[in-house]
């Protein structure tokens, strides 16, 4: 009809409708022609696996696992170190730090801080910032937030603009302005219900009136995500006085061209000139640049582990889809056979079978987006708060194509394999084959892919075993108080209102004398930081016998401000002397209570009798040693024990040192110390209706807290470990199984010569035995490797910790046990007769 039509065609336009009206209609053909085949192919397929259930949910099941596992991991790691930083140009972002023998990274002076900013040329701007908290007082109850004080240079350094209002500039900055404050987006939602006319209306910050100037975009959030609002610093003279006043952090924009190295190179030079210029003030003080995004070294390794353990569990899952497409392919050589002798060729056959696999490929797809969009958000723990990210870490596109990529061709691999091994025999020989016969070569792949199943299901195994080893390690080690029965909460007493000892020293003991008349108290107290709280203390330089203090030495301790009955409070024992006492006022002699690591750094000859009674300067006064304290581990349960100066908080200038003033109540309850909260709060609102209470937690929480990431680490890379455990267990399984339907008639052949069920008993086990170890050696080695690559997180434990390894070879044999039960029992079952009978 064609070659008519185009014989009869007329003109060029004839020619070209012809061709046109002919391509249209082939195609339009050729789809409905297709889509007939592929509803053909699904029905087939669907079929079955209505026939084989049990194979059709375990490949979607490994399918799925594959894909949200390696999902949700590289997600994350992407989110964490990969993603670029909410900023214009966050490569050209950096962080300036002090650098010292003992302090690799050191908080800046303002004294420093101003010098390097005038000398430096490599730079387009550098801001400083600090952490700072507010009582937001006004319409509702008053409370706290987190917020930073910025110089006017910050934000524009990082290039970021509001959403209403404007940024700081430097008359916000300047000594004596009026306070000036940016909101966040949170708090401008929450506190000020998205006034659009907020800006220019006041805001009480700590009772003094700041204007609010802006609010900032949602995304923005610095220096952490905790941030709510922002203020200016306002230097004065008196901050450039003491080089040894370390408490700024600052962020510079390298010029374009200009590299970390170079501005290193630079900032150390300026840094030689300053020593050479104030030699006893930044003696043995050097300087450092760093990149803007800073990890520490646990959080990355954490990352690289939970990235690795994914893709173990991806190639398990892979590993396992290819073993149950093997089995499934040996049991259809005698329907390909049948298929090939009746006429179909081998690209009809090759679509069927991709059809099959891609269905397969597709539902488990669509089940593994399910399980990495739920498991993408359970991971957020994970994720440190100090990247200024708004956003949470959400499933990767990239990620999730690529785990699609690598089981689709894997079921594509091994569902095709059959039809190219078994489709076009001229000699037909698969008719004759029994369905049950199979190939050397094919069972050598089939075990050695369980054994790569088993290897990593080892390796991960071990992996969390060392997890739980170091957990519990840090969780046996003494805090040096007891928290048990302890309540803590703060109380954050506002600038300049409580600026006067006398004022803070009625508040603390009209609130400590009814706290004492309060059923269920034991007794209670106030501290400047509390052990393993938010904030865990300053260092200060410490002068011993009236010597000078020299900052190349590095002779610290930390500061903490208490009011008697702290230790007893917390059960810190006295080794010496005494407690503080109320009788230590400002107008005589300033004491201090020290700890037993004071002693071991700046008296190692003396005992804590001997000690008592010694001076030393300190927080800028002579100083009386009037007691010695147990060691408190301060800053968490894997950090060692530092030397600690308690003071009273009486014997402080008036608005002195302002940012130890004590603020954390402890109280030591007989009765579960939750059920004081309301009587606190009762007693906090009568004494100053203004004074929000904060951070109300068990004491047993913190320390809980000190330890949570660790048990998150050791839940996620628990539950790899389990999936990978379970999935290993079902390969060694299915590889038996088959092995005994692919013998039966062996076995039935062996029994009626008279073998005994031992033997046949041995026979199984024995071939789950080599697999089993062929598996767990290389599992071990692995293992090792990945204990030392991630020593950084284990506290101590060894990477070939002897209690960890026997328990995994253990639980690999008890693998593979499971997996032996069912074939070893449905071998002994046999029946000899049925057996020489059957295909």
């Amino acid at each position: 009809m064609f070659r008519r039509r185009l014989r009869d065609a007329r003109g060029p336009l004839g020619f070209a409708s012809l061709w046109l009206f002919t391509v249209a209609e082939v195609a339009g053909n050729a789809a409905l022609v297709h889509l007939d085949i592929l509803r053909v192919d699904l029905r087939y397929s669907a079929r079955t696996f209505v026939r084989t259930p049990g194979f059709a949910l375990m490949a979607v099941a490994m399918v799925a696992l594959g894909i949200g596992a390696t999902t949700s991991a590289f997600s994350v790691a992407d989110y964490v170190l990969i993603r670029p930083l909410p900023f214009p140009e966050p490569n050209r972002l950096v962080r300036l730090w002090e650098r010292t023998a003992d302090y690799g990274r050191l908080e800046l002076s303002p004294a420093n801080y101003r010098d390097w900013v005038r000398a430096a040329t490599v730079f387009e701007r550098i801001g400083s910032y600090h952490f700072e908290t507010a009582n937001v007082v006004g319409d509702g109850d008053p409370i706290r937030v987190e917020g930073a004080a910025l110089s006017a240079d910050l934000l524009p350094t990082l290039r970021v603009r509001p959403l209403l209002g404007r940024l700081f500039d430097a008359d916000d900055d300047r000594d004596g302005a009026p306070g000036t404050v940016l909101l966040s987006y949170r708090l401008w939602q929450t506190r000020f219900g998205a006034d659009a006319s907020i800006v220019g209306k006041p805001v009480r910050l700590n009772n003094e009136t700041h204007t609010i100037i802006g609010v900032m975009q949602k995304e923005f959030q610095f220096p952490s995500s905790d941030t709510q609002y922002w203020t200016t610093l306002r230097f004065t003279e008196e901050n450039y006085v003491d080089r040894g006043d370390n408490w700024m952090y600052a962020v510079g924009r390298l010029k374009k061209g200009v590299t970390i190295e170079a501005a290193r190179a630079e900032l150390e030079v300026i840094a030689s000139r300053s020593r050479a210029q104030f030699p006893k003030e930044n003696a043995n003080v050097g300087a450092t640049v760093l990149p803007f995004r800073e990890l520490s070294q646990q959080t990355r390794l954490l990352i690289y582990a939970l990235s690795g353990a994914s893709a173990c569990v991806l190639l398990i899952a892979c590993a396992n889809l290819a073993n149950l497409l093997l089995a499934r392919a040996l049991g259809r050589r005698r329907e390909l056979a049948v298929r090939t002798a009746i006429g179909a060729g081998r690209e009809r056959m090759v679509r069927q079978l991709m059809t099959e696999s891609l269905l397969l490929a597709i539902v488990g797809g669509f089940a593994g987006v399910a399980i990495a969009y739920t498991a993408v958000p359970l991971l957020n723990r994970l994720v440190p708060t100090t990247l200024p990210l708004a956003s949470n870490p959400t499933v990767d596109l990239r990620v999730l194509f690529f785990a699609v990529f690598a089981t689709v061709v894997t079921g594509l691999a091994f569902g095709l394999a059959p039809v190219f091994r078994f489709s076009g025999e001229a000699d037909l020989s698969g008719l004759r084959e029994s369905s049950r016969s199979g190939g050397g070569q094919r069972e050598r792949v089939r075990s050695a892919l369980v054994i790569v199943e088993i290897a990593a299901s080892v390796a991960l195994l071990a992996s969390a075993g060392l997890l739980i080893r170091a957990l519990w390690t840090v969780q046996a080690i003494q805090p040096g108080f007891k928290p048990e029965g302890v309540l803590t909460l703060q109380t954050p007493l506002p600038m300049p209102q409580y600026g006067k000892v006398v004022t803070r020293e009625a508040f603390y003991a009209r609130v400590l004398s009814d706290l004492h008349e309060t059923p269920g108290v034991v007794n209670a107290a106030f501290v400047s930081y509390l052990p393993m709280g938010k904030m865990r203390g300053g260092i200060w330089p410490v002068s011993i016998d009236g010597q000078a203090v020299n900052r190349s030495e590095n002779k610290n301790a930390f500061l903490r401000y208490v009011t008697p009955g702290y230790f007893a409070t917390l059960n810190i024992p006295i080794v010496s002397g005494r407690d503080i006492d109320e009788s230590d006022e400002g107008n005589r002699q300033a004491v201090g209570v020290i700890s037993e690591s004071f002693i071991k750094r700046y008296w190692p000859d003396e005992t804590p009798a001997s000690v008592l009674g010694r001076h030393f300067t300190f927080a800028f006064r002579d100083r009386v040693v009037a007691g010695v304290v147990r060691d408190v581990r301060m800053r968490g349960l894997e950090r060692e024990a530092e030397p600690q100066v308690y003071l009273s908080s009486k014997q402080v200038e008036d608005d002195s040192i302002i940012g130890y003033v004590p603020r954390g109540l402890v109280v030591r309850a007989s009765t579960p110390p939750e059920a004081l909260v309301p009587a606190i709060r009762a007693i906090v609102r009568r004494l100053d209706p203004a004074l929000p209470i904060t951070e109300v937690a068990a004491m047993t929480e913190l320390v809980e807290r000190d330890t949570a990431s660790r048990l998150a680490q050791l839940r996620v890379l628990g539950a790899f470990a389990a999936i990978a455990f379970a999935l290993a267990g079902i390969g060694i399984h299915g590889l038996l199984s088959f092995a005994v339907s692919q013998r039966t008639q062996e076995i039935g052949v062996r029994m009626a010569l008279g073998a005994q069920p031992g033997d046949i008993l041995s026979m199984v086990t024995r071939r789950s035995a080599v697999l089993a170890m062929a598996g767990v050696l290389p599992g071990i080695a692995l293992a090792y490797a990945a204990g030392r690559s991630m020593e950084a997180l284990l506290a101590g434990v060894r990477p070939a910790d002897a209690m960890t390894l026997v328990a995994v070879v253990t639980l690999a044999v008890l693998m593979t046990l499971l997996g032996s039960v069912a074939p070893t029992l449905r071998a002994l079952r046999v029946d000899p007769l049925t057996a020489l009978r059957a295909e």
